[in-house]
């Protein structure tokens, strides 16, 4: 089941404890018409749906007709169905705008040189890169991607979640050590491990050097 993690666009805060204060002023009648919608239309198991509430409160107060469902609509048109359909972890989705959200996010991915059906592969894969903002996320991991790390976009197309991943705080200060090393690697290698394990890799590719120039 693919997981939306690393740093995302405010769509849905970290539940604090509390819903949204739009929320407070509505019935307990007024929530049925969403749990309804997320019940029956989208398909979310009875139990599910304190998850995917509490991952996303803004669902509360989001109108099934005019928010919900065009975004269902869209998604649900664009590859989330089957067995990628929409779950609890990715019903933050929903409160996305089609127009000034959604799309925009495809269409930059399609900007870059990835055919229509690559970025389909590519969210489905990492739900959350419709997560992420255009600007403060993909313009910069790109352009560092491209020009400081002379990569090529077919890696990308294979490790989509390159972009749920801290630029200033992961990406660029491995992606230096290895540098200074003379090492690379494969972004799904140099990012998925822990630190710990990414620093043992170091070590052990550095001794298999010096074991190298020394037989």
């Amino acid at each position: 089941m693919p997981l939306i993690h690393g740093r995302r666009a405010r769509l849905c805060r970290p539940h604090s404890g509390h819903v949204p204060a739009a929320s407070h002023r509505r019935s307990l009648r007024g929530y049925i018409p969403i749990f309804d919608f997320l019940i029956n239309v989208v398909r979310i198991p009875f139990p599910d749906i304190r998850k995917a509430i509490i991952r996303c409160p803004r669902l509360l107060v989001s109108d099934p007709d005019t928010q919900l469902r065009p975004a269902f609509q869209f998604l649900t048109e664009f590859g989330f169905s089957g067995s990628n359909k929409l779950t609890a972890q990715t019903t933050m989705l929903l409160v996305s705008s089609v127009e000034f959200t959604l799309k925009p996010k495809i269409d930059f991915l399609v900007g870059l040189g990835f055919a229509y059906d690559e970025v389909r592969n590519m969210v489905l894969r990492s739900p959350g890169l419709l997560t992420f903002s255009v600007e403060s996320n993909y313009v910069a991991k790109v352009e560092y991607f491209l020009k400081e790390m002379n990569g090529d976009l077919v890696e990308i197309k294979r490790f989509p979640q390159y972009f749920s991943f801290s630029l200033e705080r992961k990406i660029k200060p491995r992606h230096r050590l290895l540098m200074e090393h003379g090492f690379s690697m494969p972004l799904s290698d140099m990012l998925k491990v822990s630190d710990g394990e990414f620093n043992a890799r170091l070590i052990e590719r550095r001794l298999q050097t010096v074991e190298s120039r020394s037989s």
